[in-house]
C-alpha cells in the first residue's frame, strides 16, 4: 500500500510539473501566435502533441490534411477545385441542416437571419404600392388545380399529393401548393364585382413544394422553400403592366443593393415563360465557378388568361362586364445561396453588411498578465456603442476558445468586420479592425470608432458588389456563330448572341447543346439591348435575328 501511495503522489507530481511547464511556454507572448495556430477547426485549443501531429500530416502527402491545413478553416476542398462540394460544406456551418428526407433543409437562425433582414425591406416596399399581406390554404383540391390546362402542364411533374390519412385511402387526392394562382383566384371571382373593388392587390409569405427533380441544392434547388408570392388584379393591362416593373426593381435591389449580386433585368421566352402567363421578366444571375445562371426571382403579367378560367368579372364604369389584368410575382430563399456561390471563398461565408444580423464581432486578445477584464470591459463599451448607433454588433467573450479559434470560426461564418482588442490597443486607445472580403487591417482611435466602422461598413457592401460585377462581366462573351457558341459554352460563359426569336429554333438549341456540352437555353433578353446591327443573322438558324439574348447552362 506504500508503495502504491507513493507512486500515485509521485505521478500526481510529475503531472502538475507537466501542467506548468506547458502553461509557461504556451502563456509567453512568444508562443501565442503560434498557439493560435495551432488552435485546431474543430473546435477548442488542441494540445502541443495534436499540433505537431496535425503539422506532419500537413507535409506527409495527404491530400485532405493538406487542404484543411491550407484553406485554414477545416474545408475539405476549395472552391475552385470541388465547386459543389464546397458549397455543401459552408452551407453546413451555422446556415442550415440536412433533414432526412431529401431535399428538405432546416434554416438555421444564421440564415434565417438573412432572409428577414430582405423580408422586412420588400415587405415595406410593396405596402407603400398598397400590397396587402394575407395567407392562403397549403392544400389544393384536384379540380382547382387542372381547371387552367397549360398552368398545371407546367407544374404536374413537380406536384406532391396527399392521398392517405392514417390508413385509409383519401376519396379525393389533396395537392400541396407549387404556387398559388389555382388556390387564390377562386376567391378573387367572389371578392371583385365592380371597378370600385379594383385593384386587388395582395401578398402572402408561405411556403411551397415542388417534388419531382433530382439533385437537389441547398438554397438552389429543394423540395420546400420559402418565398413570398404577389397576386394582383386590375382593371386595366397599363396598370397591370407598370407594376411587373415596379416589382423587377424591387427584385433588382435586393439582389445588387442588399446581396451585392448583380443581376440582369429582362425578358424570358415564349419557352421560358411562366406556364399560363402572357410574359415573364426576371432578373438573372450568373455563377461564374460553375458557368451557370441562375433565375434570381420573376415577376410575371398573367394577361386576362386565369380571369378567364376562373371568372374574374367586374362591372367598369360603363356598366359593362369586363374581365381583370392579373400580374403575380415572387422571390424565394434562392437568393440566399446565389449570394453563397457569388462571394464566398476557401476560408468560407462572406456576408455583405446589408444582410448581416452581425456586422461587427468583437474579440478580445487577452496576454498573461494583461488587464483581461479591463479588456473585456472594453469589448462590451465597444459592442455597446456600435449597437447605439444601428450597427449590428456582438462580442465573443467566451474563454474556452483561443482568439485564433475565435478568428477562424467568425470568417467561416462571413462576418463583414472584425474588431480585435488586447493590451496595447488598450493602452494606445484604439481597436483593430479586419475586414472579411479582403483581410484588410487597420487600427483606428476609439474615438472615431462608430464613424469609422460606419464608414467601413459601406465601403464593404459596395466593394463586394464591384468585385462580383468585375467577374460576372469578364465571363461575359458575345458570339454570333454557332461554333463561337459551343467554344464559350465549353469556357463556362455567359453568352450574349443575336436570336430570331423563335420557339422551334430555341428547343433545337437545347437538343443540339445536350448532346454536345451539356443542354443550353435562354437566360434572358437583356431590356437594356446593344445595337443590333441590320442584316445581323441568328447564331443558330442564320435567319434574321430580331435581338440580342443571353444565353447558358443554368441552375
Amino acid at each position: 500500500q506504500v508503495v502504491t501511495l507513493t507512486s500515485l503522489n509521485l505521478l500526481s507530481s510529475l503531472s502538475l510539473i507537466f501542467a506548468a511547464f506547458v502553461s509557461a511556454v504556451f502563456s509567453s507572448p512568444a508562443n501565442r501566435k503560434k498557439r493560435f495556430e495551432m488552435a485546431g477547426p474543430g473546435g477548442k485549443k488542441e494540445k502541443v502533441d495534436k499540433a505537431d501531429k496535425a503539422d506532419k500530416a500537413g507535409t506527409s502527402g495527404k491530400k485532405k490534411k493538406d487542404v484543411k491545413k491550407e484553406t485554414g478553416l477545416g474545408l475539405s476542398v476549395k472552391k475552385d477545385e470541388n465547386f459543389g462540394e464546397w458549397y455543401s460544406e459552408v452551407c453546413k456551418h451555422e446556415m442550415i441542416e440536412y433533414y432526412d428526407i431529401s431535399g428538405c433543409y432546416i434554416l438555421r437562425p444564421w440564415s434565417m437571419a438573412i432572409w428577414e433582414i430582405m423580408q422586412t425591406f420588400f415587405d415595406a416596399e410593396i405596402k407603400r404600392m398598397k400590397v396587402k399581406n394575407c395567407y392562403f390554404p397549403l392544400f389544393v383540391s384536384p379540380g382547382v388545380l387542372e381547371k387552367e390546362k397549360d398552368h398545371i402542364e407546367g407544374f404536374a411533374p413537380e406536384v406532391a399529393w396527399v392521398t392517405k390519412s392514417g390508413k385509409h385511402d383519401l376519396e379525393v387526392p389533396i395537392a400541396i401548393r407549387p404556387t398559388s394562382e389555382t388556390v387564390m383566384y377562386p376567391y378573387y371571382s367572389k371578392w371583385i364585382r365592380g371597378h370600385r373593388d379594383l385593384p386587388l392587390k395582395l401578398n402572402q409569405w408561405c411556403n411551397v413544394v415542388r417534388w419531382e427533380f433530382s439533385n437537389p441544392t441547398p438554397f438552389i434547388r429543394s423540395r420546400e422553400f420559402l418565398w413570398q408570392e404577389g397576386h394582383t388584379a386590375f382593371a386595366t393591362r397599363e396598370e397591370a403592366d407598370e407594376e411587373v416593373l415596379q416589382i423587377l426593381e424591387l427584385y433588382r435591389r435586393i439582389y445588387e443593393e442588399y446581396l451585392a449580386v448583380p443581376v440582369v433585368k429582362g425578358m424570358k421566352s415564349e419557352n421560358e415563360k411562366f406556364a399560363g402567363g402572357l410574359y415573364t421578366t426576371s432578373v438573372e444571375a450568373f455563377i461564374p465557378n460553375t458557368g451557370r445562371g441562375v433565375q434570381g426571382a420573376t415577376s410575371h403579367c398573367l394577361g386576362q388568361n386565369f380571369a378567364k378560367m376562373f371568372e374574374i368579372n367586374y362591372e367598369n364604369e360603363k356598366g359593362e362586364t369586363a374581365m381583370v389584368w392579373q400580374n403575380s410575382w415572387a422571390y424565394s430563399t434562392r437568393t440566399i445561396g446565389v449570394m453563397i456561390m457569388t462571394h464566398g471563398d476557401d476560408k468560407g461565408l462572406i456576408l455583405p453588411p446589408k444582410v448581416a444580423s452581425v456586422q461587427v464581432v468583437v474579440i478580445p486578445v487577452p496576454y498573461k498578465d494583461a488587464n483581461t477584464q479591463g479588456i473585456f470591459d472594453a469589448c462590451i463599451a465597444t459592442v455597446a456603442a456600435l449597437t447605439k448607433a444601428g450597427i449590428r454588433a456582438e462580442e465573443d467573450l467566451r474563454d474556452n476558445y483561443s482568439p485564433g479559434w475565435k478568428y477562424s470560426n467568425w470568417e467561416m461564418k462571413g462576418v463583414p468586420l472584425r474588431i480585435e482588442i488586447g493590451p496595447r490597443d488598450l493602452e494606445n486607445k484604439q481597436v483593430r479592425t479586419v475586414r472579411r472580403d479582403n483581410a484588410v487591417k487597420e487600427d483606428i482611435p476609439s474615438e472615431s470608432l462608430v464613424e469609422h466602422v460606419q464608414k467601413l461598413l459601406g465601403e464593404i457592401q459596395q466593394n463586394m458588389y464591384e468585385v462580383a460585377k468585375q467577374k460576372r462581366e469578364a465571363c461575359v462573351e458575345v458570339v454570333k456563330t454557332w461554333d463561337e457558341f459551343i467554344e464559350a459554352l465549353n469556357k463556362k460563359k455567359l453568352i450574349l448572341a443575336p436570336w430570331c426569336d423563335e420557339e422551334d429554333v430555341e428547343r433545337d438549341v437545347k437538343a443540339r447543346t445536350k448532346g454536345e456540352t451539356g443542354a443550353a437555353k435562354t437566360l434572358c433578353s437583356p431590356f437594356d439591348q446593344p445595337e443590333l446591327p441590320k442584316d445581323t443573322l441568328c447564331f443558330a438558324s442564320g435567319k434574321p435575328a430580331t435581338k440580342w439574348t443571353y444565353w447558358g447552362r443554368s441552375y
